[in-house]
């Protein structure tokens, strides 16, 4: 009876220094003026918190963005990573309750730029992995850290590149957990088992102009992009599922003329396209192309900033899904959401036929917002979370 009781002391203690752990990770790193894609000493110190608990790591830096790959091995068993990005967008405004790199607690949570999106995220995992390292089961597999100081930006030289790194060195990742601000209303609500993809698009139509008042003699390219318009906004998408369905949004609608009796020769559209895992931008191009025909000869498009979806399904075999489903309901008692919505995220460069990828994190209300925050009940719950899925993951209970 009293080693049950000793064992339940321990226990406790772990868990509330656990909780003051990842406060002080999550203001730690907030304080860190990390605007993408300076990592402004982030990551060098979580280099530091990783080789501390026997991590080994590579850092590197393309183009003035800094990566961090850093792994553990414990016995042979399924490889999976941690992915997350310590750069945030710049904090602008007046109104933040607190400055937005101090990191400070106010009624109970923590303001500062990048609470949420995602240095919350890192801080918790951080806290997680401590807790699995000093815990005294034995272990099968191999832990990585995948961290980038480029999500925020273009996302050219960040994960991109750790993918790239990590194929050179023959390296696959039987699954990612991506650490992004996913939960709606409450933490563990909602995860992201892909993300649709994303395609923006620039038209000018081309058109004859002339005085109003003899339109036989013109071609009004605002009524030949009305049209386009028109056909853009009823695009039907046949191969989209009930989970992930593909909208198409105009973005503007632009025609550059100071006068009310002339006939505009010339307008130019923009609308951006995010689509289902059941397309690729060469398949969406190809579909809007053709709805588009008749018009060909009077217009020229150029296509910008594609993303490619990435979708992660169920399956038997060390299913990630289930096990992230099952660490939240012992977290919350309630099972999440799946979801592809929102916009594009590094879960994209890292999935593949073989790497299932899942999306979990804190409340995305207030990201990028002034007075973004994450309550530190939040916090301790999403680190509950990764702190009960990497026990599923790697400890042998054999």
């Amino acid at each position: 009876m009293f080693n049950m009781f000793l064992a339940a002391l321990e226990s406790q203690i772990k868990h509330t220094d656990s909780k003051a752990d990842v406060v002080e990770y999550l203001q730690t790193l907030i304080r860190f003026k990390s605007v993408t894609p300076e990592q402004a000493g982030a990551i060098d110190w979580l280099i530091k918190q990783l080789t501390e608990l026997g991590f080994n790591y590579e850092k590197f830096t393309i183009n003035g963005v800094t990566n961090l790959i850093a792994s553990i091995k414990f016995k042979e068993g399924p490889s999976i990573a941690f992915s997350g990005h310590i750069d945030v967008v710049p904090a602008t405004g007046d109104a933040w309750l607190s400055p937005p790199f101090e990191g400070k607690i106010v009624n109970g949570a923590i303001f500062g730029r990048g609470a949420a999106d995602m240095k919350g995220g890192v801080a918790a995992m951080l806290s997680a992995t401590k807790n699995l390292i000093t815990n005294t089961s034995t272990k099968v597999g191999t832990l990585y850290w995948l961290i980038t100081s480029d999500e925020e930006g273009e996302a050219e030289f960040g994960s991109l590149e750790i993918v790239n790194r990590l194929i050179s060195q023959g390296i696959v990742l039987d699954g990612c957990i991506v650490g992004e601000p996913t939960s709606s209303i409450q933490v563990g609500d909602t995860i992201k088992n892909g993300r649709r993809g994303a395609l923006s698009a620039r038209i000018t139509v081309r058109g004859k102009a002339g005085h109003v008042a003899y339109p036989q003699n013109t071609l009004n390219a605002a009524h030949l992009g009305a049209k386009i318009v028109n056909l853009l906004s009823e695009q039907v998408w046949l191969l989209d599922e009930a989970s992930s369905k593909t909208t198409l949004q105009v973005t503007g609608i632009n025609i550059n003329n100071v006068v009310d009796n002339l006939v505009p020769s010339e307008c130019e559209i923009t609308f951006n396209v995010r689509y289902s895992h059941g397309y690729n931008s060469t398949a969406v191009k190809a579909l809007l192309l053709n709805t588009l025909n008749e018009f060909l000869e009077k217009i020229s498009i150029t296509w910008e900033r594609p993303c490619e979806p990435y979708y992660t399904s169920a399956n038997t075999n060390g299913c990630l899904i289930a096990q992230v489903e099952e660490a939240i309901y012992e977290q919350t008692g309630s099972y999440p959401l799946l979801s592809t919505s929102g916009g594009t995220s590094d879960g994209r460069f890292f999935s593949n036929n073989h790497t299932q990828v899942i999306e979990c994190g804190v409340l995305n209300k207030t990201i990028h917002q002034t007075n973004e925050h994450v309550s530190i009940n939040d916090l301790i719950k999403i680190e509950g979370i990764y702190t009960n899925l990497l026990s599923r993951i790697f400890i042998n209970e054999n």
